[in-house]
């Protein structure tokens, strides 16, 4: 070995700290190549950890070892965990997929608009492994005397190469895609992505030619100039002017035990780092939220690894336990002292990993982690950031620095195709430490696409979609609870799903038994669906007349719906008497007349001949002006909305209603309680048969029930919910219940075997949190029920309306916030009765008087 050689190692930057830059000749699908070799790179999908059972986590874990210690064994690895800023505009194109109805492009913007506010990150979890070498390339390449500074080689990849690459990249990934990760080779585009933006330059990235980036599309991505300084990097402009402030962190030393959960997942909590920004006093405002001033860091991870084949994991460990033997007999026979607990621990250890690593799928695994802190605003900000860093990690006890003099070969070491420049910052450890750092683990929960509603608030931030219509689609189920304590954001939920269903071009028919779904008409209206809100009292009268309801089902299913309803209306002595086969005759008669109507049923009665049907039709009459009889036996008042199934919200209004019991004798019903019945029966009627019609399979339907324990107190409630929760998904049909009763709910099994989502929110009695708890797939016990407890407040204690726990279609369970884009339409969902009569047309603004001279 040379001497100049021997003194660089010995001052540590010798050996790959001197190696040249990577210089890249192309990117493909998967693939990135350099000079000296070529990568398979692939992302990684995340996993919902945050409230995974125990067993599940540590299922999962053996599964992450494994695959580790199979299918990464012998293979430099390079694992990434970078950040972007949601792309806020790209929903604006999403949503002219999504919705079609209404004034769309005005809800979309208003959802747009808010993401750009909060400003979430989403996170991107990708593995690099190197595949191959191009050793007679690199000496290529070395001959011709490359600058060392990130570039682009004149060399190509030859179509040949190019496909074997692409072949060993696949057989790969086909074995990755199977791990707990579900590997998929990443896009060119993103490739590209990740390559550029370590110049942090605005510039459009370039498009691929025939899925390739190569020559001077590949030369314009490593266009930038990075200059280094001791305990930082700047990065320059085209204008010469500092775009960031980079510092590269090195994680030296990790304590020797670590739980999980807990300090051992020191890479899923790369989310959880905050700071507070210097800020000066005159740029705050007076009423500022204190929490408004708590920035995330999100710093990002570059992990190089090499997974070491069981054979030579065993040899290192062995030797580890006769290193750690010889001390303690030669300390043994030279001192009369206790040759050490540390020494005698060791070779314990090293023993029983032998063991281990003999009978199970455990070996070793080599990794150098490096945290990357990156500030656009200032050196001051970036040192504020790596100050954040330092101390979250040393409450977890773990050593985290600054790379002193080594920033250089530190940032040029977390490049996508660079290789390990400093190797003595590393760690040797079994997998089961690695994989227990949890990368890919976090908060998961909702749907892939579709309307955003919300956030997550778990350990990785993101959107939450919901789509209550989309079940059919997926050949899943179709019902969606709505469960929680009042107050808590249930019912708002649940408003701003129907909103988003509407404007897909769904009908919505909302029954309003408690009167505060007001305002989803109203705010329908204000975006231009089609949205109407219909009341009990005489202004509604005839609306609900099963005449009307069910004229395309023709005039047999009218013929038996109609005496039935009319013969819970009437008074019980009446039906003894046998005042049903006159009601009935009346219905025939109409009917054949033409035009039939409920209200002509009861005028034909009145004027019969026949004392008894005279004495029904009186009292039918008279029970039809009362708020309750109107909308379904009343004659129709002019300009009266009528409930058609069309795209649109219909929410039908009726509070005060007083259905009997399930024990309840039906001669002991009072005159409100059969009202209240014969209304109900109207409205389940329309819903099964507008659900079950032939014609109407290709409408996307909403079926939405709030207060859903008023119907679930009858029978004939209980089984209309069970019908359409186990029918739903073939009549393209959901179902969107609002209940303060999980425990009633529970019970009703047709039903509860057909959710496909549970929104949660705060409930306070355990055996609703119990019956919550089952709901949600959470384990039943103490730290469930206070994590359902607490949901719905704020660390001061405070009311916190909207947070919910949600469990989607997949199972997976987290933490999310319903948002409200906007204070004009959290005023009109306001859950509070409305006193406005708002499906009336809005009076004509005055036209102003004509000016004169």
């Amino acid at each position: 070995m040379k001497l100049v050689e021997r003194i660089s190692n010995f001052l540590g930057v010798g050996g790959d700290r001197s190696a040249p830059a990577p210089h890249y000749v192309s990117l493909a699908d998967g693939l990135i190549v350099t000079t000296t070799h070529a990568e398979a790179w692939f992302t990684l999908s995340s996993s919902n950890t945050d409230l995974m059972s125990e067993s599940a986590r540590d299922a999962e874990l053996d599964e992450a070892a494994s695959a580790l210690a199979k299918t990464l064994a012998g293979s430099d690895v390079h694992l990434k965990v970078l950040w972007s800023p949601l792309n806020a505009a790209d929903y604006m194109d999403e949503a002219g997929r999504l919705f079609t109805s209404g004034h769309w492009p005005e809800w979309a913007k208003m959802r747009v608009e808010r993401l750009d506010h909060i400003a979430l990150p989403s996170r991107h979890l990708l593995m690099g492994v190197r595949i191959t070498d191009r050793t007679r390339q690199a000496a290529a390449v070395s001959r011709r005397g490359i600058a060392e500074s990130l570039g682009v080689a004149s060399t190509s990849v030859s179509p040949r190469e190019l496909a074997r690459l692409d072949a060993m990249m696949r057989r790969l990934g086909r074995r990755l895609e199977a791990t707990p990760w579900r590997a998929q080779p990443a896009a060119v585009e993103l490739l590209t992505w990740m390559v550029a933006r370590e110049q942090h330059r605005t510039t459009a990235l370039p498009s691929p030619n025939a899925g390739l980036i190569s020559g001077a599309k590949l030369a314009a991505l490593t266009r930038g100039r990075v200059l280094p300084f001791p305990d930082h990097l700047r990065v320059v402009d085209a204008t010469g002017q500092t775009s960031a402030w980079v510092a590269v962190l090195t994680m030296s030393g990790f304590p020797e035990k670590m739980e999980s959960p807990g300090s051992g997942e020191w890479l899923r909590a790369l989310s959880e780092i905050t700071y507070v920004p210097d800020i000066d006093d005159s740029d705050l405002a007076d009423d500022v939220d204190p929490a408004s001033l708590i920035l995330p860091v999100s710093p990002e991870a570059s992990v190089r690894f090499r997974v070491m084949p069981k054979r030579d994991a065993m040899k290192k460990a062995d030797e580890a336990r006769r290193l750690a033997k010889e001390q303690r007999r030669s300390a043994s026979q030279h001192s009369a002292e206790d040759p050490g607990r540390a020494v005698e621990e060791t070779e314990g250890v090293m023993a029983g990993l032998v063991r281990d690593m003999g009978r199970e799928d455990v070996t070793l695994v080599e990794d150098h982690p490096r945290l990357i802190v990156t500030s656009t605003t200032s050196l001051e900000d970036l040192r504020a950031r790596v100050d954040a860093v330092v101390t979250f990690y040393g409450g977890l006890g773990i050593e985290v620095g600054v790379g002193e003099e080594e920033q250089r070969e530190l940032w040029l070491e977390v490049q996508a195709g660079d290789q390990l420049r400093v190797p003595d910052m590393g760690h040797v450890r079994d997998v089961t430490a690695l994989a227990g750092s949890w990368w890919w683990g976090g908060a998961k929960v909702g749907d892939d696409e579709g309307p955003i509603v919300g956030y997550l608030t778990g350990s990785t931030p993101g959107v939450y979609r919901n789509d209550l219509t989309i079940g059919s689609e997926k050949g899943d189920a179709t019902t969606t609870a709505f469960i929680g304590r009042s107050g808590r954001g249930k019912t708002t939920a649940m408003m701003l799903s129907l909103l988003d269903a509407a404007f897909r071009g769904a009908f919505v028919l909302a029954l309003d038994f408690k009167g505060d779904l007001g305002g989803l008409a109203a705010a329908g209206k204000r975006y231009g669906l089609n949205a109407h809100l219909i009341e009990t009292g005489p202004r509604f009268s005839g609306v609900a007349d099963l005449f009307r309801l069910l004229d395309r089902e023709g005039a047999e299913r009218a013929q038996i719906e109609v005496p039935a309803q009319l013969g819970i209306a009437m008074p019980p002595h009446l039906r003894a008497r046998g005042a049903e086969t006159p009601v009935q005759h009346a219905v025939n008669q109409v009917i054949a007349s033409g035009e039939p109507a409920t209200w002509k049923v009861i005028d034909f009665l009145r004027h019969s001949a026949d004392p008894l049907a005279r004495e029904t039709g009186e009292a039918l009459y008279e029970l039809s002006q009362t708020a309750i009889g109107a909308p379904f036996m009343g004659r129709p008042a002019e300009g009266a909305s009528p409930l058609t199934p069309e795209p649109g919200i219909w929410v039908v209004q009726i509070p005060g209603l007083s259905l009997p019991g399930t024990a309840d004798d039906r001669e002991d019903w009072n005159v409100l309680q059969r009202m209240s019945v014969a209304l109900m029966h109207s409205m389940l009627a329309y819903g099964i048969t507008t659900a079950g019609r032939k014609d109407l399979r290709g409408l996307r339907k909403v079926v939405a029930v709030p207060e859903v324990h008023v119907l679930t107190a009858t029978k004939e409630g209980s089984a209309f919910l069970e019908y359409i929760a186990r029918v739903g998904r073939a009549l393209s049909t959901a179902l969107g219940l609002d209940t303060q009763d999980p425990e009633s709910l529970s019970a009703l099994v047709g039903v509860v075997e057909q959710l496909t989502t549970v929104v949660g929110f705060q409930l306070t009695n355990s055996a609703q949190q119990d019956a919550l708890a089952e709901m949600l797939n959470l384990p039943p016990g103490r730290h469930t029920r206070d994590l359902i407890q607490s949901i719905g407040l704020n660390p001061d204690g405070e009311v916190r309306h909207g947070h919910a726990i949600i469990r989607d279609r997949r199972f997976h369970t987290a933490t999310a916030q319903w948002d409200i884009p906007t204070v004009e339409l959290m005023d009109l969902l306001d859950t509070t009765p409305r006193a406005d009569p708002i499906d009336e047309e809005p009076a004509p603004a005055p036209q102003p008087e004509e000016a004169t001279a």
